[in-house]
């Protein structure tokens, strides 16, 4: 095997023209539930490596000015999600990896094709189908935080990111932790603009929490019923 850096494959990946790459170490999914665990996938797996495109500001004008639908669909979601946009450049920097004598296991973010209860296959198995939080994947490889209406947030781009993964059994050295609340001041503008009411405000105590390493994040405990009834309309 040859020796690899989490500076190679950042560099790497950039230069496949991916916006954002991040590494986490598998200590840091330690609280996470067998069936979102990286290590249910890839048992050997040592890193993380989270990556991100970006969602263009100009998607939105259409749909601002009510004239045009389709953008954002096509370059802001599925198009990103599933086309070469990020699979291609996510498919290389794995090929990257293995070249080096890794083994890398590129990761889509989308939704799982069963959900519970499912039979596991084998004894103390997770059940399938395994489905990583890439957004936690995110906050855990440093890229970001969760807002309080459950949107991440990245440094640079704000919330216009989409996200995938690649787990790998190379050791490579963890990128550090955004600090918490620095990119959420909990301002409740996504409270007051959330149409449906799913997004509780913050009196309310209405949290989820995660703990990553010595760092707590949290998040409105989103009502996703009313969300998905909001989204459709």
């Amino acid at each position: 095997m040859q020796n690899l850096t989490s500076e190679a494959v950042k560099a790497y990946g950039l230069s496949q023209g991916l916006d954002l790459v991040g590494v986490a170490n598998i200590e840091r999914f330690a609280g996470a539930p067998k069936r979102m665990h990286p290590a249910s996938i890839m048992p050997s797996a040592r890193s993380v490596i989270v990556v991100a495109r970006r969602i263009v500001r100009g998607n939105w004008r259409g749909i601002e000015e009510g004239t045009y639908w389709p953008n954002y669909t096509y370059f802001g979601y599925h198009g990103l999600l599933n086309s070469y946009f990020i699979p291609m450049p996510l498919y290389n920097l794995a090929c990257f990896i293995e070249d080096h004598g890794w083994e890398a296991v590129p990761y889509y973010p989308g939704v799982p094709e069963r959900q519970p209860p499912v039979k596991p296959l084998r004894p103390g198995a997770a059940a399938p189908e395994v489905h990583l939080a890439i957004r936690i994947a995110g906050m855990a490889a440093g890229l970001g935080e969760m807002g309080w209406s459950k949107v991440f947030l990245t440094r640079k781009f704000g919330p216009r990111v989409r996200l995938h993964a690649i787990f790998t059994d190379a050791e490579l050295k963890p990128d550090p932790l955004v600090e918490p609340g620095s990119l959420c001041d909990r301002c409740m503008a996504c409270v007051r603009g959330c149409t449906s009411g799913a997004i509780p405000h913050k009196r309310e105590g209405k949290t989820v929490r995660v703990q990553i390493e010595d760092k707590t994040y949290e998040w409105a405990d989103v009502q996703l019923g009313r969300c998905t009834l909001g989204f459709h309309g």
